[in-house]
Order: structure tokens, then sequence, then C-alpha cells
């Protein structure tokens, strides 16, 4: 079948995360994604972050570490010097058949080699010319250099996670960056869908703290109403009790009550029928003032059982329970398998022949995502790629 984005063809200048998860989706989705990677450093950044996943077959390290092969399948590798003039010529070359580019310089970085936005897209009036940017390309700190850790930082998501009494805590992956990429993504697709019914292509601006301050959500919301600033809950939820993980005879849980309903049901697997009759606890209201009071009763109940048989009884009363899981229990579990949550890519030349990657989520009844190249060595595809883009065309 084919992609949804067939015929599309993507410039990527990005490196590290959030630029090549917006492109990796990019060519999940069936467009074709040319990878520019600098020759003075060998690629990419994350080439080099450790530790190195892929051996070749002669036992030796390559540049396919497991951060890289996170976000670079379905793409060409081309090596380019931007700094030289047929660096700079052949990407105008490259432009020109263009439908989107992608770049994560900071703001004015490209200019410096005649290649920003507003020079490409009188070169291309169609193109989708899209920067990633720590603080987005104006306001007092456009010209700082932005990392994930300072979008969760300054962007208050840290500020809200970690236990009540510890220190502020990031996310355990680079969340700011991940669902940056993904929003560019969004606008990317929305500016094709403009160019389609007009011809006109556009800038498409898109900060990691902006982006990461968006997800904030309802508790950005309610600060915003109430002026209050919302305290760390660890694993509880500040507007739902119960909602949390829980300590149990043999590892952890957690379990989900959405509603009063559910916590009748909750109480009666815990042989605890009088609870929901207890005021201090029969609506959520009642018990999110009384959180402490009622996991002092809930905890030591929790904690005397199994977690499976948590999760099993519960699952009878139709309350959503899970074991929290290993990362490596969650990727082997039945449901990842039958939602082809992990894929297998060959890749000649090394140790196994082949890597395993996570998949990709969206599930398309028309146009369904597609593996179709493994993530590339540095550069392997230049010649083929930049004969395409001959000098005299």
């Amino acid at each position: 079948m084919a992609g949804a984005l067939d015929g599309v063809k993507v410039l990527d200048l990005s490196r590290v995360l959030a630029g090549p998860t917006c492109t990796q989706h990019l060519g999940d989705l069936g467009a074709e994604v040319w990878k520019i990677e600098n020759p003075a450093t060998g690629g990419d950044d994350t080439r080099h972050w450790g530790p190195v996943s892929v051996k070749d077959d002669a036992g030796r390290d390559t540049d396919l570490s497991g951060y890289f092969l996170s976000a670079n399948r379905n793409k060409y590798s081309v090596a380019v010097d931007l700094s030289s003039d047929d660096g700079q010529a052949l990407i105008r070359r490259m432009v020109a058949e263009a439908d989107v580019l992608v770049e994560n310089f900071k703001p004015g970085g490209m200019a410096k080699y005649g290649l920003d936005a507003d020079a490409m897209l009188q070169f291309n009036p169609g193109l989708i010319y899209c920067s990633i940017s720590g603080y987005g390309q104006t306001g007092p700190n456009a010209d700082k250099p932005g990392y994930d850790l300072m979008a969760q930082a300054a962007g208050g998501i840290m500020s809200i996670t970690g236990e009540p009494d510890g220190a502020p805590m990031k996310v355990g992956v680079a969340v700011a960056d991940i669902i940056c990429g993904l929003q560019a993504c969004t606008g990317i697709l929305a500016a094709l869908r403009h160019r389609d019914r007009t011809g006109e292509g556009q800038h498409v601006d898109i900060a990691l703290l902006d982006s990461q301050m968006s997800w904030l959500i309802n508790v950005g919301t309610t600060h915003l109403e109430t002026g209050e600033e919302p305290a760390r809950h660890g694993n509880a939820h500040p507007a739902i009790v119960p909602y949390q993980e829980f300590a149990t005879a043999d590892g952890h849980v957690v379990v989900a009550v959405g509603n009063d309903a559910q916590f009748h049901r909750f109480c009666a697997f815990l042989g605890r029928d009088d609870l929901p009759a207890d005021p201090r606890f029969t609506t959520n209201f009642a018990r999110t003032d009384n959180r402490e009071a009622l996991m002092d009763i809930l905890e030591p109940a929790m904690r005397a059982l199994p977690s499976a048989d948590i999760v099993a009884g519960l699952d009878a009363q139709s309350v959503t329970a899970s074991v929290v899981q290993t990362v490596g229990q969650a990727l082997a579990s039945d449901q990842a398998v039958a939602r082809e949550m992990v894929v297998s890519m060959d890749v000649p030349g090394t140790a196994k022949g082949a890597v395993r990657l996570l998949g990709n989520p969206l599930k398309m009844s028309k146009t369904p995502v597609r593996f179709d190249r493994a993530p590339p060595r540095f550069g392997q595809d230049t010649d083929e790629i930049v004969a395409r883009f001959p000098k005299d065309a």
C-alpha cells in the first residue's frame, strides 16, 4: 500500500532528537527523507552517545548507537559540509525539489550559510520550512541554546514531577524533545494541507519551551485560573483519589479510580464496603481533601496482596489497574507483540544482521506506516543522493 505521504520529499538538517523524531515520523508515513550530516563531526551527535549498542560483524563498535537508532529509520544519510560553497549549492538544488525542510540550528544559524527561511522560501515558494529551537525565533531568550533538560526545568514540568518532599525531577526520557518533534510534525502536515490548497509554503517556528508549556494542560490551566502554584504529588493524581501507585506484597501496581462508582467497586474488592459510606470518602472531592487518611487505610491493605491478584481482582470489578512493568517486560508483553510495537530491520554488516526498534503507534487502515529503510550508517547514501542533483541541472 502507498504511504500517506508518498511523494513528499523532506530535507532534514536536524540532529539529536526533536528534529529527527519529527522527520522519522514523516518517513514512517511514506515521505522520502534526506538526512544531511556534518562530515567534520562524523554525523549526528547521537551516533557517538553511549552506550553503543550495535557491533559490526568483526565485533567492533559502529556509529549506530541506541540513541541514534531511536529516531533515524526511513532516512537517507548524506554527508554535506554546509560551511562550503559546494555544500550550500547542493542544499539549494535539493531545496528546489523538496517539499519540507526541517532544521534545529540556533536562530540565525542557517542565515550564515544563506539557507535561512526567507531565502529558501524565495527560492522555493511552496516549501514548508520548519525551525525547531530551544526558545523559538523571537523573544528575549531566542539566542540561547536549548536542550530537553532546559525545557523541562524552565517550562514547569520538573516542578510538579517527583515526590512531595523530594527534589524537582525530570521525566525519565527526553519527553520535551519528543513531544516537540511530534508537534512540529503536526505543524508540517497542516502547512502541507494549506500548500495543497493555495500553493503557498510557510515558515513553521516551534520551540522546545513553548511545546513543553503547552502540555502542562490541566495543571497549567488550573494555575492560570487560581493563581496557585501546583504541588508535587509523586505518583498520585492531584485531582483524583485514589489514582496512583501502590506497593504490593511482591512489587508495585497502579490503580486508576476515575469516579465514585469505581471507588465502590475498588473497596468491594478489598472487602472494605464501609469506606464509601464514610463521609470523608464518599465523593472524589471528599477523598481529595482526606487523601492522607484514606491512604493510611488503603496502603496496608494493598501491601498485603500480590500484584497479580490485585490486577486480576480489579479487572473483574472493571477498575483499571496494572503492574508497574520494567521496560523489558513492557516491550516483551503480549499486548506489545500484538500491536507490533517492536519491529526488526535488516542491517547488513552488523554482528546480528538486524536491529530491533520501537514500532510506530499509528495503525492506519488505508495508508499503513512503513519500515523500509533501517537507520543508516553515516554518509552511506551520499553518492546516490548527490548524483540526483547534478551541478549543471
